[in-house]
């Protein structure tokens, strides 16, 4: 075997590999400059793909405007995210900071049970009493290791105060997201050609795929879980729950790693009835209970195809984003190992089916 000497004079060699070395320079100073920019731009690309069938409805209603249209759809994604979404945030961060005092100060309280449960029919006493007995045990218990919890009570105040940091974040990512409304066909060109070079014969698949995937996640995964926690946090702060904008983003979530609302949702509606008059329990438990199925509902509808991600990437996807890139990554951690999972399935099965086929059906599949 020749070696690369053989082919060229030792002062070109030489030559090549100063610019080979630094090219590999530029490369890894490029990517360290741009790298606090990545979650931003992998975010303006998974809002520019989950709301690009939105932009193109609404350019064809005005008229084949398409910067018109991207104007107003990102007014109307600021709206959002300063409005409902930056109310929610502030909820959730003071939430935190009084758990995490709390929970620095080993101070945390259990609620005891309220008197009323004792003129409860048959179960009422004996369920008063295995409540106290509960509310005790557990407050003697979070006395003795609220000392080693100190640590992740700072854990969680860091996390608040980054909280600004990826708000920001957000604000940046739609803005970018309004600028890539109008190339969205150069763009997916774009994609074609660069998948067209890894794997020729399905890159059309793939780039569907790709599309498919950040919608479904986006829209009927993120999204629905977005608008579920909005709504009941509102009726959290209507029933006057204690750290509502926490339990809203609790919703939020559960929500998105599938596990559903009903863990936040059923304690909150018992509290409730302990806490109002029957007209007031009857109508927030009615509006809690439609927000606790609307994922059920609202999410087929959304996605158009079923998510086949399983349930645990997913998951994954949430811790992993959230310890890499903060609040900003809990949403685009799962939307990018969903993609990373789809099309590598897609990937080995359409390996699987070249493999399986004979040289005569893959001359007339070409």
């Amino acid at each position: 075997m020749k070696t690369l000497r053989q082919y060229l004079p030792g002062d070109d060699v030489i030559q090549l590999v100063i610019r080979l070395g630094l090219l590999a320079f530029l490369i890894y100073w490029t990517f360290v400059l741009i790298r606090p920019f990545v979650p931003i731009l992998t975010w303006s690309i998974v809002l520019a793909v989950a709301l690009y069938p939105v932009f193109g409805a609404l350019s064809g209603l005005l008229g084949g405007r398409p910067r018109l249209a991207a104007t107003i759809l990102t007014l109307i994604n600021l709206g959002i995210v300063i409005g409902p979404a930056t109310w929610l945030g502030l909820s959730a961060l003071d939430g935190v900071r009084e758990f995490a005092g709390g929970l620095g100060a080993g101070n945390l309280v259990v609620p005891t049970p309220p008197a009323a449960v004792k003129d409860w029919p048959l179960i009422g006493p004996q369920l008063y009493e295995l409540w106290a007995q509960a509310s005790n045990n557990i407050r003697s218990a979070l006395r003795e290791v609220a000392p080693h919890l100190k640590p992740l009570a700072g854990t969680l105040l860091a996390l608040a105060g980054n909280a600004g940091v990826g708000t920001l974040k957000f604000l940046l990512s739609v803005l970018l997201a309004g600028f890539l409304f109008p190339y969205g066909s150069q763009l997916v060109a774009a994609g074609r050609g660069f998948l067209f070079r890894i794997v020729p014969e399905q890159s059309e698949h793939f780039l569907e795929l790709a599309g498919a995937t950040i919608r479904a996640v986006s829209q009927g995964v993120i999204g629905v879980a977005i608008i579920q926690s909005l709504l009941a946090g509102i009726g959290f702060k209507l029933a006057g729950v204690p750290s509502a904008g926490l339990l809203a983003f609790l919703v939020m979530l559960l929500t998105i790693v599938q596990i559903g609302a009903a863990i936040v949702l059923l304690p909150v509606i018992i509290w409730i009835w302990f806490d109002k008059d029957f007209t007031t329990a009857l109508l927030l438990t009615l509006f809690l209970g439609i927000v606790g199925v609307l994922d059920n509902i609202v999410r087929p509808l959304v996605m158009g195809r079923g998510l086949t991600t399983p349930t645990l990437v997913i998951f994954v996807g949430v811790i992993g984003g959230t310890l890499a890139h903060g609040i900003v990554g809990l949403f685009i951690g799962p939307i990018i190992l969903s993609l990373a999972w789809e099309l590598t399935v897609a990937w080995i099965h359409a390996d699987r089916v070249a493999a399986a086929s004979s040289p005569a059906d893959r001359r007339t599949l070409t």
